[in-house]
């Protein structure tokens, strides 16, 4: 009578592990490449040696061709009061950061604030508006 192994080694390949890796790296790249450009509206912002962190509760950008941004979101002068409303919905003191080129006219900027002034006196809240820069050379 011959022994007989009971437990037969199987030459399959087993491809289940190699496709779960291959999604693991894929998510993991995608994470670390949306934190690689958080910016991506190309301003060239203007220069200040005064450092004002703050808790930004949305960002405005105003790009060189003097168009308006909510959270990269094309917006017109029009209807910024009213998204603006809508972003600030809820909070009480929220901080607005202004990410403007450096070309833009002050008269934009007016705008801006005066569009969270206006939603200060419909909501009476205090919301406030911080200009943002870069370091100076």
């Amino acid at each position: 009578m011959p022994i007989t192994s009971r437990n037969k080694i199987s030459t399959a390949f087993n491809m289940a592990s190699m496709s779960d890796l291959v999604f693991l790296l894929l998510i993991f790249f995608m994470l670390t490449s949306t934190l690689v450009a958080p910016n991506a509206i190309k301003l060239l912002l203007p220069s200040s040696t005064s450092k004002t962190m703050a808790k930004q509760t949305v960002t405005v950008y105003i790009d060189s061709e003097y168009n308006y941004f909510l959270e990269e979101v094309p917006v017109s002068i029009e209807f910024l009061t009213e998204s603006i409303g809508t972003k600030l919905a809820g909070e009480t003191e929220g901080t607005v950061v202004l990410r403007s080129d450096a070309t833009v006219p002050v008269q934009y900027v007016v705008n801006l604030i005066d569009a969270v002034n206006q939603v200060n006196e419909m909501t009476q809240s205090k919301h406030k508006v911080i200009l943002a820069t870069r370091p100076a050379k």
